[in-house]
């Protein structure tokens, strides 16, 4: 790898965590709940974001800056569980586990949703 790859996958992880943050606190300000509607919109955008990528035809590099870069900063797994964790913490576990579900359903569609665009010629 190249040092303007390892350049390019700085900065572009640093866009993506960046837009992660304005995209979770955008939503959060404008549906304040206890369910984790930000982290949804952010992780449920980016599977959609991730299925057109992957869709598309890419050279390793151009790949490796969106996929792992970009799509990786700003999607976040880590965020999802712990609130996850602290809803169960507040004896909320419907709330919980709806997060649950409803993130790893609306995650895949978004997914092959997204890879069916990235195929569409």
């Amino acid at each position: 790898m190249t040092v303007a790859v390892w350049a390019g996958v700085l900065v572009v992880g640093g866009v993506g965590s960046v837009l992660r943050f304005l995209v979770d606190r955008a939503v959060a300000r404008r549906v304040a709940r206890s369910f984790p509607f930000g982290t949804l919109t952010v992780n449920i955008s980016g599977a959609a974001l991730l299925g057109i990528v992957g869709g598309l035809v890419l050279s390793p590099q151009a790949a490796l800056l969106a996929d792992t870069a970009f799509i990786g900063s700003y999607t976040t797994f880590s965020t999802w569980m712990l609130e996850t964790q602290r809803l169960g913490e507040e004896r909320q576990v419907w709330v919980a586990l709806a997060n649950i579900v409803v993130s790893v359903a609306l995650g895949m569609t978004a997914a092959l949703l997204g890879q069916w665009i990235g195929n569409q010629p």
